[in-house]
């Protein structure tokens, strides 16, 4: 059996890297294969899933420095029928790519926005001369590289290796311990595992409406590890908020709570049940 999986491409993204590690362990542990195909963005990938394109799609979801990323969310949000398998968390080590001659002659900057974001202190010390530029990926980012000599990439050491790119300077990362989180999503759904993901809606944004919800769970004992608040893009003021719990959807405490935040919420969606898979430097290594 062969599985296609959609990720933010081109070759060489840490999406794909993270691709990379899930067709591994689909390949180990479940005897699948997998065919990888890499999307022009994030929404994309999730609709390429949604449309039947693909068999499973895997995202970014937050990073360690940076936090969520945005996209995946209301994407998640606005489509039906997505659940998520598995959580993947990788760890992060951007470079800097470049055919210039030296740092003082690099004038541009391209990498995808979260990437800049995550080297920034950095930037600001070493090139505060360069124009920061974002793009889709930190791979199309490399496209620059060949035409522009004063062109610098921040990409990842598989995406260096891949397109043959000289690295200037290894390890651009402001924090030491830069780790991302991709979800595996597919169309199956998924009701065991460790963590729960959700969102929801109220019908209009009251004074005091989150209060109930979060009273639910902590009247049940359930430990919530994230919560965090989106425009519903319908008008401003007005949000819907996702959030993070431990627990498995069959235990008897999260059941009830999921019955009881149903009756207060105008949308409840609950989009999966799953395990996080930690992925150290040495097996990234293996990949890469």
């Amino acid at each position: 059996m062969t599985k296609i999986i959609a990720y933010l491409g081109p070759k060489g993204t840490y999406s794909e890297v993270a691709t990379l590690c899930y067709g591994k362990y689909l390949q180990e542990k479940k005897l699948i294969q997998s065919e990888l195909v890499p999307i022009v963005s994030i929404s994309q990938t999730l609709r390429t899933l949604a449309k039947g394109d693909a068999d499973i799609a895997v995202v970014p979801v937050e990073n360690s420095i940076e936090g969520t990323v945005a996209i995946t969310l209301d994407t998640l949000w606005e489509l039906e029928g997505l659940h998520i398998q598995l959580g993947l968390t990788i760890p992060i080590i951007h470079n800097l790519l470049s055919r210039g001659r030296s740092l003082e002659g690099i004038k541009t900057v391209y990498s995808h926005p979260q990437a800049l974001a995550q080297c920034q202190k950095w930037l600001e010390k070493n090139l505060p001369q360069a124009q920061l530029i974002p793009t889709n990926s930190t791979t199309e980012a490399l496209h620059h590289l060949n035409q522009e000599p004063t062109a610098g990439a921040i990409s990842s050491l598989r995406a260096a290796q891949l397109y043959d790119l000289p690295i200037k300077v290894s390890n651009l990362n402001d924090y030491a311990d830069n780790c991302t989180r991709f979800w595996v999503i597919s169309k199956e759904p998924h009701d065991h595992g460790n963590n729960v993901s959700l969102a929801f809606a109220f019908e209009a944004n009251l004074p005091g409406v989150l209060v109930k919800p979060l009273q639910i769970f902590a009247d049940k004992e359930i430990n919530l590890t994230k919560i965090e608040s989106r425009p519903t893009k319908r008008s401003l003021g007005e949000y819907l908020f996702f959030v993070d719990l431990q627990g498995d959807t069959t235990q008897t405490p999260i059941k009830s709570a999921l019955q009881e935040l149903s009756s207060l919420t105008k949308v409840l969606k609950v989009f999966g049940n799953y395990d996080i898979l930690n992925i150290d430097h040495q097996q990234l290594n293996n990949i890469s």
